[in-house]
C-alpha cells in the first residue's frame, strides 16, 4: 500500500524464526529463537560463548532429538550435545530459565555474575595489525554476501575474516539470522568444527550495532577485532577495552571509529598516521 492509496495484494518472503531446544546429556540447557539452518554451528558457538567447550574435542557428538509438536506434527528443532570425557557439563547457574530471543544473547540467564564469562583464549597477546583501508572494505565485502538479507530485509549477518599471507583479509564464513548473538555464534561453531579456535588475527565484521555480549563472544572465541556498521553501547567498549579486544563502530566504508585498543589499526602504506 502507497501514499497514494493504491493497493495490491503480493506474495512477501520473510525471514524464517523458530525455537531451537539446546540440550546437554539430555538435559534442558536453553531455548533459544533462530533462523534455521547452520543449527549445529550455532549450538557450537554457544557453548563456547557460555564458557562450556573450548575446542572441537570437548565435543563428542552432536545430534538432532525428534519430537512431536503440540499439533502432531514432527518436530526436529531440539538438538542434544554430548560432551568429551571429563568435560565438565554447564553449571546450574549457567542455565537459561526463560528462552532466549532472538534479539537478546542473555535473557534468562540466572545470576549477574553468569553473564560475565573468563575465555580460555586472551585476546591481550594478540599483536595482529589491520590496514584501515582494508577494514573500510569490509562492510561492502559482507553485504556482497547477505543473499537472506537481499531475499527478506530481516537479518543480522556477521562475517569472520581472517588474515591473508598478503593483502586483505579473506571472508572465511558468513552467517546470517535474525538474531544477531545467534550470527555470531554460528561463525564461531563453525570455526571450532574448522579447528580454528582461538581465532588470533581475526576481524569479526557485524552488520548491525555492537553490544556487550557480542564483544564477550568474541573474546570467548580469541577474535581480536570486532568492527561493526552501526554504534557500540558504553559497556561493550568497556569490556573491550578490559579484554583486549579492538571495538570499532560506524564503519560505513569511507570513515570509522575506533573505540579500544587502537594500536592494532595501522594506517595505509606510504599515509601519514
Amino acid at each position: 500500500m502507497g501514499a497514494s492509496g493504491l493497493v495490491r495484494d503480493r506474495a512477501d518472503l520473510l525471514a524464517g524464526e523458530e525455537p531451537l531446544e539446546i540440550r546437554v546429556h539430555g538435559q534442558p540447557f536453553t531455548v533459544t529463537m533462530r533462523t534455521p539452518g547452520d543449527d549445529v554451528d550455532l549450538v557450537t558457538g554457544f557453548l563456547v560463548s557460555e564458557g562450556v567447550v573450548r575446542s572441537s574435542q570437548d565435543l563428542r557428538s552432536i545430534a538432532r532429538r525428534g519430537g512431536v509438536t503440540p499439533a502432531g506434527e514432527p518436530d526436529d528443532n531440539v538438538v542434544d550435545v554430548r560432551l568429551a570425557v571429563g568435560v565438565a557439563p554447564p553449571a546450574r547457574e549457567l542455565h537459561r530459565h526463560v528462552y532466549t530471543s532472538s534479539s537478546c544473547g542473555v535473557c534468562g540467564t540466572s545470576s549477574i555474575e553468569a553473564v560475565r564469562k573468563v575465555s580460555a583464549h586472551d585476546p591481550r597477546t594478540d599483536d595482529v595489525a589491520v590496514r584501515v583501508h582494508h577494514l573500510l572494505a569490509l562492510p561492502g565485502r559482507l553485504r556482497e554476501r547477505q543473499t537472506t538479507f537481499d531475499r527478506t530485509g530481516g537479518v543480522h549477518a556477521a562475517g569472520l575474516f581472517l588474515p591473508a599471507a598478503e593483502g586483505e583479509p579473506r571472508l572465511a564464513c558468513l552467517r546470517e539470522d535474525v538474531g544477531r548473538h545467534n550470527a555470531v555464534d554460528k561463525v564461531v561453531g563453525w570455526a571450532v568444527r574448522a579447528g580454528l579456535l582461538p581465532l588470533r588475527g581475526a576481524v569479526l565484521q557485524l552488520s548491525g550495532r555492537v553490544s556487550f555480549e557480542l564483544v564477550q563472544k568474541a573474546a570467548m572465541a580469541g577474535v581480536p577485532v570486532v568492527s561493526a556498521v552501526s554504534a557500540p553501547s558504553a559497556l561493550a567498549v568497556e569490556l573491550g577495552e578490559e579484554l583486549g579486544v579492538t571495538v570499532i563502530g560506524f564503519n560505513r566504508g569511507d570513515t570509522l571509529n575506533v573505540y579500544s585498543h587502537a594500536h592494532r589499526i595501522h594506517p595505509a602504506p606510504g599515509r601519514v598516521p
